[in-house]
């Protein structure tokens, strides 16, 4: 996989983006009062674009903070703190920068009692690291690794449904360089409860021409929002977690192809659909 060297106008553009979807579904019954039945929770994963060869984070648990009383606490918070773990997290040792342009990696998908949960946090372990100029160096995660990093939520899981949370790093800002030479793994994530997000994809074509391959960085800017995401190799990309709304929209070839940014003006993008920008010519 190919990584952008020198952009220097990426730090002004790349937002990180953590979005939850909703989508309703029905229990048998019709119930869906907070705190009765369950409700079904999946987290993803992945990472806007960073300058970095490749960052690999050692994902433990992933645990949510749930409130006094409720349910979910008795059933499972054994240290009477709040903080229980969702279940069935897929661990292991990830490289952030191979979930761009759309691709992330399914952490958990598991059910849990309904009911009002305020954090969620991500544990990570001590095989984290970064390669830089082919050389591979540790990073130091000390607050991650004790007590996870928290994101507010303040969000009632209602039973019977889905609620899907998308992790969206931001490497240029999680990862900073020490004067000694080493590295610290401050991770830099976003949450937002968007309900009923769309997503835009298209695809970036290259002049005939051009006979080598070229990565694209595309950001989508709102009044409030901006996500960017790169090509993969054959460019395609997706933008994920959009909320309903008008945007602009940049592709962005890398700065040593001598190709002009591609813009559009406007685009609607609309609650719980695909927006399909088709080819985009460069």
């Amino acid at each position: 996989m190919r990584y952008l060297k020198n952009v220097t106008f990426k730090s002004l553009m790349i937002a990180t983006f953590i979005s939850l979807g909703l989508t309703s579904c029905s229990d048998d019954d019709g119930s869906t009062t907070s705190g009765e039945g369950k409700a079904n929770l999946t987290v993803r994963m992945t990472d806007a674009p960073g300058d970095y060869d490749a960052v690999f984070v050692d994902v433990q648990d992933i645990e949510i903070q749930v409130e006094a009383d409720s349910e979910l606490e008795a059933e499972a918070d054994v240290d009477g703190d709040g903080w229980v773990s969702v279940g069935e997290v897929k661990t292991g040792v990830y490289d952030l920068l191979e979930l761009t342009g759309g691709v992330s990696q399914l952490l958990a998908d598991t059910e849990v009692p309904a009911g009002y949960v305020s954090q969620m946090r991500l544990i990570l372990g001590s095989e984290n690291s970064v390669i830089v100029d082919g050389e591979e160096k540790p990073l130091n995660t000390p607050s991650a690794q004790q007590s996870g990093l928290k994101l507010q939520l303040n969000q009632t899981l209602e039973a019977g449904e889905n609620y899907a949370f998308l992790l969206d790093f931001d490497v240029d800002k999680s990862i900073v360089a020490t004067g000694n030479g080493s590295y610290n793994l401050k991770p830099v994530i976003r949450l937002s409860a968007e309900a009923d997000a769309g997503v835009v994809v298209g695809a970036v074509v290259l002049p005939v021409d051009i006979e080598t391959s070229i990565q694209s960085l595309v950001v989508l800017t709102g009044e409030s929002v901006t996500i960017s995401a790169y090509t993969d190799a054959d460019g395609n990309f997706s933008l994920n977690g959009v909320p309903a709304g008008v945007y602009s929209i940049e592709v962005i070839p890398e700065a040593d192809s001598n190709l002009d940014v591609y813009a559009i003006g406007t685009v609607e993008v609309k609650p719980n659909e695909t927006t399909d920008l088709g080819e985009l010519t460069l």
